[in-house]
């Protein structure tokens, strides 16, 4: 048990912006279409200890947590008539989502030598649900 407890203190971010640096996605999703910011693997434990490649691999695609950045005019609207849905929007900008891990177009952003933040634009219809919790808690499923 106490090992558990110091992988996971190890583990932590130091801040939301760790995870999810603000940097321009350079687009703007239309109709729609989300715009979501994935959450940046870590590069070394708190100790020091630099993570391997598969490491960071399964943090980046398992753990499908993202922020969303920007929605499309008709995101969360009936496509016919432009009414706002029944149960209203189901994100908004700078909430904490749940996406697919496959699906979507994504790209990358370079923040430095050895790091991309990922975006993924994705339909409304999509999103898998909206973070209740931490955001920086959910760990990868492997």
């Amino acid at each position: 048990m106490q090992d558990y407890v110091m992988n996971k203190v190890q583990f932590e971010y130091s801040g939301i912006d760790e995870a999810f640096p603000p940097i321009d996605p350079g687009v703007k999703p239309f109709g729609s279409r989300v715009l979501c910011q994935i959450r940046l693997a870590k590069k070394k434990t708190k100790g020091g200890i630099i993570l391997t490649g598969d490491t960071k691999d399964t943090e980046t695609w398992n753990t499908q947590v993202a922020r969303v950045v920007a929605i499309g005019d008709l995101a969360f609207k009936n496509r016919n008539t432009q009414e706002p849905w029944p149960e209203g929007s189901w994100a908004t900008p700078g909430d904490f989502v749940r996406v697919p891990k496959y699906g979507g177009d994504k790209w990358t952003v370079k923040i430095d030598d050895d790091q991309e933040v990922i975006f993924v634009i994705l339909n409304d219809l999509d999103l898998i649900g909206v973070v209740t919790g931490d955001p920086l808690a959910m760990k990868a499923f492997v």
